[in-house]
């Protein structure tokens, strides 16, 4: 049977994040159909179709879906589970409310964060912060999976897959859409930044984040990441946050600020393919994941190696 996943979007384009979940449903060897849930939602469907390896994209333009609220789209996704053998979506804040209301509804069993498809049915993922790694099978006739992105490269593109329409499904009325305030940034997304530059409790206050770890990040085009600890003392927003309880992130290259190395800040960027840590301990944990570390004051290092970033670009 084909696999359904359940993409991330914004009605106008796909999260870059649908494109790496496709990669993980693509390795369970079963076609693969991508449903797109949303109201004017088509350009996304369009850009769903063009993924390599879609079979069909799925079409519910709706206002029910409007703001992807998760009991209408789970009702959505239990109408069309009996087609599916496994159904799949990113372990974003989208995925990890809907997923777990399907899997309820259908008595099935969630398998969580799978960061590797051993077979159809045997899947990896991370537990204890990351610290070890528990392979699962899953034995239920549908498989209801979340996907830890940052494990998966993104599928290219170049197909034209078939858009099919649906219909809305009506849907359990626990919740209803207030309003919501978006922050517009001129940076990347964090989740899919190839550059990542984060900054911790050792900033010492919010002023000095910014001052600190923002023109570093602009210079280099990069997103800004903080530690749960510089979150919890308003250094940054809560949708900065790596880690275990924030985005799981896993760039080309990212660089730590004052971050001493928790594992559950490591939990959350430990994958990333080059790792740069500057701190004035030099027994701290995050030296022991880092490719290059700095030890020293980072108030002094930080703007000597903007200044040298800047002229290399000149």
């Amino acid at each position: 049977m084909a696999t359904l996943l359940f993409a991330e979007h914004d009605d106008a384009s796909l999260n870059p994040v649908t494109a790496r979940a496709l990669t993980a449903a693509l390795a369970l060897g079963a076609p693969v159909h991508v449903l797109v849930a949303g109201a004017n939602a088509r350009p996304a469907a369009e850009a769903a179709a063009k993924l390599a390896g879609v079979a069909e994209v799925l079409l519910a333009d709706d206002a029910a879906y409007a703001h992807r609220l998760a009991e209408p789209v789970a009702a959505l996704g239990v109408s069309l589970a009996k087609d599916y053998g496994a159904l799949v979506a990113p372990s974003t804040a989208f995925g990890k409310s809907v997923l777990p209301r399907v899997a309820a509804l259908i008595d099935v069993m969630q398998v969580s964060d799978v960061i590797a498809v051993v077979s159809p049915d045997t899947f990896d993922r991370p537990i204890y912060a990351g610290n070890a790694i528990q392979r699962v099978r899953a034995t239920d006739a549908t498989k209801v999976l979340t996907i830890r992105t940052a494990s998966f490269t993104a599928a290219g593109e170049g197909n034209a897959a078939p858009i099919r329409t649906l219909g809305a499904v009506e849907g359990a009325a626990g919740s209803s859409f207030l309003g919501e305030e978006i922050a517009a940034s001129a940076r990347p997304d964090l989740s899919a930044a190839r550059i990542i530059v984060s900054g911790g409790r050792a900033l010492g206050s919010a002023e000095q984040f910014h001052a600190i770890v923002e023109p570093l990040a602009d210079e280099l085009g990069a997103a800004v990441g903080a530690s749960r600890a510089a979150v919890d003392a308003g250094y940054a927003p809560n949708d900065w946050q790596v880690g275990q309880t924030g985005k799981v992130v896993a760039p080309d290259l990212y660089v730590a600020l004052g971050i001493s190395g928790a594992i559950q800040h490591l939990a959350g960027m430990k994958d990333s393919k080059v790792i740069v840590a500057v701190n004035k301990d030099e027994d701290a944990p995050i030296f022991q994941v880092a490719d290059y570390g700095l030890v020293g004051d980072l108030f002094e290092i930080v703007p000597q190696l903007k200044a040298e970033i800047a002229k290399a670009k000149a």
